[in-house]
């Protein structure tokens, strides 16, 4: 009888833990308050459209809190079009990067939800919906979605959007695919509970990486990420190639200083763009002073890029264009990886001596 007993006991605490587990989760229908988190500088004319696309959202419960990081061309102004249309809030604070005004926000919002966007997105109006649909049913404490490019955005965007989305350049793991691992969410199109914060801290202090150094963190704490394939959004990025090549070349840098905080995170495939650029110049002046044949390689591959982006986007421009940024994306990110595997890795800088304009004080 003894033994009985003894083996009742961790079966009710067994159904205890159960309970709990049950009971902390949310239920089906159950209401969520999202909090939509909206970091900008100097970007007014953004703002506008932003907000005017949110207006639109077929659900249409939650809050807006946008928030100026110092800019000396401030938006409050157009954030009062919005006032009697969205339950929005503006607040001004002092210069201090993407990732503490995101935080501060989060810090100000009374939702248990936080969703982030970056000021130059625009937003399906049937994005909450999905976004409320999924979590009713498969609730998760982080997600991510995809980007696309708008119809109205110039054909450089949808250029640059092809380059950083296509599988022939990115292997499909922005926003497309959780195939390749575990799914990155990226702030331009992220949530995060209020659980999730308060545990893990929120964004630091470098830019760009801020956002998946938060998700190596949420990992490291216990939590999943997921991707909502229907929550997608459309995203600007950058409105010329050289401010792309400007982006990418930091993304580049950055992740060597992630690999460095986060043991374990790094993959032989970040070394590709680097891998490839050495290696297309490499075979195309072999190919030009030893072996002409060579090159057949390097035109099939820029052939593949270009008829592919043909057929999806349907433009002789954009495809000529995506071309284009494809290699500026290759050179550069594998410039900026190099660049800080030498500084870091080999010269053994700390990465704030190494690069210190990606850190804010």
């Amino acid at each position: 009888m003894l033994k009985e007993k003894g083996a009742i006991a961790p079966f009710f605490v067994s159904v205890l833990y159960l309970l709990d587990k049950i009971i902390s989760l949310p239920s089906m229908n159950r209401e969520i308050k999202y909090s939509l988190i909206i970091p900008v500088y100097n970007r007014s004319d953004e703002i506008k459209e932003l907000l005017s696309t949110l207006v639109l959202q077929t659900k249409k419960e939650f809050e807006v809190l946008v928030i100026e990081d110092g800019s000396t061309e401030k938006c409050e102004h157009v954030c009062k079009e919005y006032e009697n249309q969205l339950d929005l809030n503006y607040i001004f604070k002092p210069n201090s990067g993407p990732g503490p005004s995101r935080n501060f926000g989060m810090e100000k919002a009374s939702g248990d939800y936080f969703i982030i966007f970056d000021s130059d997105c625009l937003i399906p109006e049937e994005y909450m919906a999905e976004v409320d649909k999924f979590l009713q049913s498969n609730y998760v404490d982080c997600f991510g979605g995809p980007d696309a490019a708008h119809e109205s955005f110039s054909n450089t965007q949808k250029s640059i959007n092809y380059a950083m989305t296509s599988f022939f350049t990115t292997g499909g793991i922005r926003g497309g695919s959780e195939k390749l691992g575990k799914f990155q969410p990226r702030s331009f199109n992220m949530g995060v509970s209020r659980k999730v914060f308060e545990m893990v801290g929120g964004y630091g202090k470098i830019h760009p990486g801020e956002d998946p150094d938060l998700t190596f963190r949420i990992w490291e704490a216990g939590f999943k990420t997921s991707l909502i394939e229907k929550a997608h959004v459309y995203h600007k990025r950058r409105i010329d190639f050289k401010k792309f090549s400007t982006q990418v070349y930091k993304f580049g840098v950055v992740r060597v200083i992630l690999n460095k905080w986060h043991p374990g995170t790094g993959k032989i495939t970040y070394w590709f763009p680097t891998v490839f650029s050495i290696g297309f110049t490499g075979w195309l002046i072999g190919s030009l002073i030893l072996f002409p044949e060579l090159a057949l390689l390097n035109v099939l591959y820029v052939l593949l890029l270009f008829f592919d982006a043909l057929v999806k986007t349907k433009s002789m421009g954009i495809a000529l264009g995506a071309v284009r940024a494809a290699f500026i994306q290759f050179f550069s990110y594998g410039w900026g990886f190099l660049k800080s595997n030498w500084r870091i890795n080999v010269l053994k800088k700390n990465e704030k001596e190494a690069f210190p304009r990606f850190f804010f004080k």
